[in-house]
């Protein structure tokens, strides 16, 4: 019987163990190669989805911006070039919008072209384009018996607005008793927060951002809201009822109102202009006196206690005007419903003395007392004033009606400076840069500020689709 030697088995046994390892060894590389070609392509479709979904998530916002921006500007035409919202070192995300007209005139088209990219940053990715079919709702189209500027709207003291809608610029505070509206007469407040930058710059006044300068409405000590209240920022809707605060809202600055200055100058003739010492307009204690229409009187003038003027026109006053105790101004009845305006230009502006009284006419038409003087060098003639030199006008008081003073009917509007009223004095409405109502003052809502509403836009979303291209 042959023997097989050990070298052979051995050779046998090394000729059957190499190709098991080689094919072992290529069957792991292979197993290798695919794992590492699977994750390598998981990656890649991972960071492909990333990128398209930064792409959507800053044209989602780009969008929320548009609506926000044409609430504020109803005629906002877009960016105008693409926006950065992100930027790192492996991204880099922006956004562009187009606002286009709609089928109609409260209807717009806004588009918006989301870009997301990669690493360098001008290497695009990915690309969402999307259109949304936006609409204008109006909500709250009452006249208006307050319009407070940036200096905002302060209220004391039991003070009350009883009635008309209120618009403020800047900021509200309420406290001691005071109240907006009535629970059985609920009415429209809004408040834009322009209050800022705080310290005040020559940017000022501009919107405040979430979280800058606080909450624009602050109440205290009992104080009230009542009515539908739409504030930018604003979160706390403690003691504001029926309804009370709306949440989430933008309220777009208003413009004060204006008025046509430069028209009433022209009017004045050098029959028609007096010095405050002139018999023709000054009226010392218990005197009649009746003012010619388109009177300019050049200087400071007084009215004595128990003094009577009556309004024949418009009338303008260089200087200031200071009535005495128990001393009226009275509409004549031959003005109709024509309101008579009274511009002041001095520092101290107007100054009501004990139960001074401003009467209508039968008609029950008022007066418009509007004072010019601002802390700017151009005052009294001033169009526009901004940054420190509003700032510091906004503080000073050129309208001052107390001590039982009445002007029922009668709208009082410091352009640039301040509206004081306290002590029972009552009105028909009121406008300033800031207004501050104190010690039982009341608005009873005899009339409204000429131009204003608190009519309130917003752009609400219709339609929402992508855009292939």
């Amino acid at each position: 019987m042959m023997k097989i030697s050990a070298f052979t088995k051995t050779a046998r046994e090394r000729g059957f163990v190499l190709p098991v390892l080689m094919t072992t060894t290529l069957m792991i590389t292979l197993m290798i190669v695919a794992v590492g070609s699977a994750a390598t392509l998981t990656y890649n479709l991972a960071n492909s989805e990333t990128y398209k979904i930064n792409a959507q998530m800053v044209a989602d916002a780009g969008l929320d911006k548009a609506l926000i921006d044409l609430t504020l500007d109803s005629d906002y035409l877009g960016t105008g070039a693409e926006v950065e919202l992100l930027s790192t070192s492996r991204t880099r995300t922006t956004y562009e919008t187009t606002v286009l007209p709609g089928v109609s005139t409260d209807r717009r088209i806004i588009r918006v072209v989301g870009r997301s990219y990669g690493n360098p940053s001008t290497k695009l990715r990915s690309t969402r384009i999307y259109e949304l079919d936006a609409q204008s709702i109006t909500t709250n189209s009452n006249i208006t018996s307050v319009v407070s500027g940036v200096g905002g709207l302060i209220l004391n003291s039991n003070a009350k607005i009883s009635g008309g809608d209120v618009i403020v610029n800047g900021s509200v505070t309420i406290a001691n008793n005071a109240q907006i509206g009535l629970q059985t007469n609920p009415v429209n407040v809004r408040v834009a927060h322009t209050s800022c930058p705080n310290p005040v710059t020559s940017s000022y006044p501009r919107v405040c951002g979430t979280n800058e300068n606080g909450e624009p409405i602050t109440i205290s000590n009992d104080g009230r809201i009542y009515g539908t209240v739409h504030a930018t920022n604003q979160t706390n809707g403690t003691n504001m009822f029926n309804p009370g605060l709306v949440p989430n809202q933008t309220v777009p600055p208003a413009t004060l109102p204006d008025y046509d200055r430069a028209g009433q100058q022209g009017a004045v003739t050098p029959a028609t202009t007096f010095a405050p010492s002139d018999s023709t307009v000054s009226c010392g204690n218990n005197q009649n006196k009746t003012w010619p229409a388109n009177v300019r009187i050049t200087g400071n003038i007084s009215l004595g206690n128990g003094c009577t003027v009556t309004l024949s026109g418009n009338t303008w006053i260089d200087g200031n005007l200071t009535f005495g105790n128990n001393s009226r101004i009275v509409v004549a009845n031959t003005l109709g419903t024509n309101r008579p305006t009274v511009m002041i230009d001095g520092s101290s502006g107007i100054n009501f003395g004990n139960n001074a009284s401003i009467l209508p006419n039968s008609s029950d038409t008022g007066v418009f007392f509007i004072t010019y003087w601002s802390a700017a060098g151009c005052s009294p003639n001033c169009t526009t004033v901004t940054g420190t030199e509003l700032a510091n006008s906004q503080t000073v008081r050129t309208i001052d009606l107390g001590s039982n003073g009445n002007a029922a009917g009668t709208v009082l509007y410091a352009r640039w400076s301040k509206v004081s009223i306290a002590n029972n004095g009552a009105i028909g409405a009121v406008a300033g840069q800031t207004v501050e109502l104190g010690n039982f003052a009341n608005i009873t809502f005899t009339t409204s500020i000429p131009g204003s509403t608190t009519a309130y836009t917003t752009w609400v979303k219709r339609g929402y689709m992508r855009v292939y291209q």
